[in-house]
């Protein structure tokens, strides 16, 4: 084999071991002078979240007196946005037009430094009724014993029995249909106050509140 030829072969089985192995293991291996990849560094935790900054405080206005409407556009101006009404008569009537409320009650007193994240409840009657010495408490069944009802409003009265009782209401006078509850008061009850309340059904006669039972 001449010189020629025997160069040949060299290269091309030189060839032959690249394309098998790839490249030269030396060339990978860690050396002195070419240290192993080490791994990549913990990443830091991310700063936890800072506390959200406590609500300013202010003082409360008097609301008393003010139109509902009016009193709520007042605190939301002082920055109390956090707001709710309910009936200081007792009856359980909605506040749908705040317009014709007058409020007569506030929980947290004038002049009381808090939070203005603190929910604001104003007790209201309708613009032409008296506001009541103090908010009449809803009636409640306790102790599982019939509450004495005459007087409240069907709507009130019906809250203050199990949601599940069986309830009929007639109007005390006529034929007439007892549809705004909040409007007709209990004249009669078919169950004494005091009687144990079994999941009987639970009958009320009523009128309106502006007439007489």
């Amino acid at each position: 084999m001449d010189h020629h030829t025997r160069t040949l072969t060299i290269a091309l089985a030189c060839v032959a071991t690249v394309a098998l192995v790839g490249c030269d293991p030396a060339a990978t291996e860690p050396t002195p002078d070419t240290p192993a990849a080490t791994e990549p560094a913990t990443k830091a935790p991310a700063p936890s979240a800072t506390e959200e900054e406590p609500a300013e405080e202010k003082a409360v206005p008097d609301f008393v007196g003010m139109g509902l409407q009016s009193a709520q556009d007042a605190a939301q101006a002082e920055g109390f946005y956090s707001l709710k009404s309910h009936d200081s008569a007792g009856r359980d009537r909605m506040q749908a037009f705040d317009r014709n409320w007058k409020v007569c009650s506030q929980n947290m007193a004038p002049g009381k430094v808090i939070p203005t994240d603190t929910t604001l409840d104003f007790g209201a009657v309708k613009l032409e009724e008296t506001c009541p010495a103090g908010d009449k408490q809803a009636p409640e069944a306790a102790g599982g014993k019939m509450p004495d009802l005459v007087g409240e409003s069907v709507k009130a009265a019906r809250g203050a029995l199990d949601s599940g009782t069986s309830i009929t209401v007639t109007d005390a006078t006529e034929d007439r249909m007892v549809l705004m509850e909040s409007n007709w008061k209990v004249c009669t009850q078919s169950l004494a106050p005091g009687a144990a309340l079994n999941g009987q059904p639970v009958e009320f006669t009523a009128v309106k509140f502006e007439e007489s039972c």
